[in-house]
């Protein structure tokens, strides 16, 4: 990267912590090299109560865009100048864009869920989807589908301060989205579970139920909801096929898609904010899978988009 750094070179970052673990600087070079584009992009190690003099580093060093972690990203929806209708709605940013001094923060894990489903040949328009959770990513998916024209979306959430915040976010949805019929469960209730189910066209698990070292659990213990016209899909993307996919492929779902597609579209939809472009995602997937051969860890968080 060194060879390309000249004094014209752009800086883009990403803010948050911990950041030593990313692999966002990875993603992000690799792009900007792919596309000749002038920018280089690092990782900075910053606390909540550092978020506005982060900001006021990127307008003075003109930077065009930065990533947002946690547990920065409710401080920096907080402090940008404007957000763009889902992260209003949700109250948090993981992009912000440099608009000629002007802070725009934006929120695309919702983009890269949709994004995931195109890419396997699924469209959220009109569609009955239960989501489960009330976290970062669940709202974030929650959000973007009724945006995007999702029919209904039935979330549901244990009994914990997240269903409040799902109440209010149903609410706010109603404004924004008013096509779209959002209901929030409490998933103490297994029969309107199932219930909601049967009905559903999409479900997604919005959770980190499942994840390495938990791959041994499903937040669905009843099989019999899966269906050969049901579309499963989950965020957790380690490992790729989360026993929730693998039981419902057993069970004859029409389709099971998994978390890592949308932890790189994610990514994508912040570059293309950035710059305008289309990551080179089949390149990139190839660059990430010699890195992984050679022995370096995988992207634990590729856009730092991992709001659970």
């Amino acid at each position: 990267m060194e060879q390309r750094i000249k004094g014209t070179t752009g800086l883009m970052m990403l803010i948050g912590s911990p950041v030593g673990h990313s692999g966002s600087p990875d993603m992000y070079n690799f792009s900007f090299r792919y596309h000749k584009q002038d920018y280089a992009y690092m990782a900075f190690d910053i606390k909540e109560d550092q978020v506005g003099a982060a900001l006021d580093a990127m307008r003075l060093f003109k930077m065009r865009g930065a990533n947002v972690t946690m547990p920065c990203k409710n401080e920096a929806a907080r402090l940008v100048d404007e957000l763009s209708p889902a992260a209003r709605i949700i109250g948090a940013v993981n992009t912000i864009v440099n608009e000629d001094g002007k802070l725009v923060g934006h929120i695309t894990d919702g983009t890269g869920f949709v994004q995931n489903l195109k890419e396997h040949g699924v469209e959220v328009k009109g569609k009955k989807m239960v989501v489960l959770g009330a976290g970062g990513a669940a709202t974030a998916i929650q959000v973007q589908c009724a945006l995007d024209g999702a029919a209904s979306i039935s979330v549901f959430n244990p009994d914990d301060p997240f269903l409040e915040r799902a109440h209010q976010t149903a609410e706010k949805l109603k404004k924004e989205a008013p096509e779209c019929k959002v209901q929030v469960f409490c998933l103490d209730d297994p029969g309107k579970l199932k219930e909601e189910i049967e009905k559903a066209d999409i479900l997604v698990n919005g959770t980190l139920v499942g994840m390495k070292p938990h791959e041994d659990r499903s937040p669905i213990t009843d099989k019999s909801v899966f269906r050969s016209d049901l579309i499963v899909c989950d965020v957790v993307y380690n490992p790729e096929e989360t026993k929730l996919l693998r039981e419902a492929k057993e069970a004859g779902c029409a389709k099971t898609i998994g978390g890592k597609g949308m932890l790189l579209w994610q990514g994508a939809g912040a570059f293309k904010l950035y710059t305008g472009l289309d990551m080179p995602a089949q390149e990139l997937k190839a660059f990430l899978a010699k890195r992984e051969e050679e022995g370096v860890e995988p992207l634990a968080d590729v856009a730092e988009n991992v709001p659970f």
